[in-house]
């Protein structure tokens, strides 16, 4: 019979030795260490801007280039955890085939690591604040609401994610194709009113949408997210994670069979 070993609570020892095991794998060869997880938002900024800071409207009082990284690493956060999530029970068909422990402790641990990566470029996106003079905000303190519902609707997905790999091992593939048009259709690199009509009103349906929007919202021009698009993104969040964590329960049972 299958043993499932607990909840996530319970192996919350075990979760934080995953993500220690991760963020010391993911740095101890890399000659920068944790510094990657600013080069890679920071370069993609510079590229962005170069690319696009001249044709893409904007509000005049938040400069492109800080306009950009903003929604990049509020974007990261999601797409990074999400690469790391989907590979974590196949990476592991060891343990989930050998050892009884709740299987969704090691795609939560990859969305923890990338967590932490965020925090660090946090730190460079109030550099780039002070950089360019600009404020920072009162709004800024409720941050974590915004950063909490990212991540409930970011641990659903990776669930789905993490289990679907382990049966298909299709979905890599689907997933980096996925991720890029993802992209695009999220208003990363450009507010959202520049797109109208029936691809605005699609745009508007995104659930990264209205996230990605709130961080700007916050800490760059000090308004509170619309209560619409602010309630829709709740909703989706919590939607997400309880299919994710539920299909993944029942999937779990099989793991050991197919890893």
């Amino acid at each position: 019979m299958h043993r499932r070993g607990g909840t996530a609570w319970d192996a919350r020892e075990l979760l934080w030795s995953f993500v220690r095991r991760d963020l010391t794998v993911r740095y101890r060869h890399a000659l920068l260490g944790i510094a990657w997880a600013l080069l890679t938002p920071l370069f993609q900024m510079l590229l962005f801007s170069v690319i696009l800071g001249r044709f893409v409207p904007n509000d005049p009082r938040v400069p492109y280039p800080v306009f950009a990284f903003t929604g990049l690493a509020a974007w990261g956060l999601t797409a990074s955890a999400l690469r790391s999530a989907m590979q974590s029970l196949s990476g592991n068909a060891y343990l989930v085939s050998k050892v009884a422990f709740p299987r969704e402790v090691l795609p939560l641990a990859s969305v923890l690591v990338a967590l932490v990566d965020f925090a660090v470029t946090l730190v460079l996106l109030g550099g780039l604040l002070l950089w360019f003079g600009l404020p920072l905000h009162p709004t800024a303190l409720l941050l974590p609401l915004v950063v909490l519902v990212q991540l409930a609707f970011t641990v659903g997905l990776a669930l789905l994610l993490a289990a679907a790999n382990l049966w298909w091992n299709d979905v890599r593939h689907v997933f980096d194709v996925g991720i890029t048009l993802w992209l695009f259709a999220t208003p990363v690199l450009y507010p959202l009113p520049v797109v109208d009509g029936v691809a605005g009103m699609l745009l508007s349906l995104n659930p990264m949408t209205p996230i990605v929007s709130a961080y700007r919202d916050l800490l760059l021009t000090g308004t509170l997210p619309a209560a619409g698009p602010a309630l829709a993104a709740v909703l989706a969040s919590v939607g997400m994670f309880v299919v994710g964590l539920t299909l993944f329960r029942r999937a779990e049972p099989r793991f050991a069979e197919i890893a």
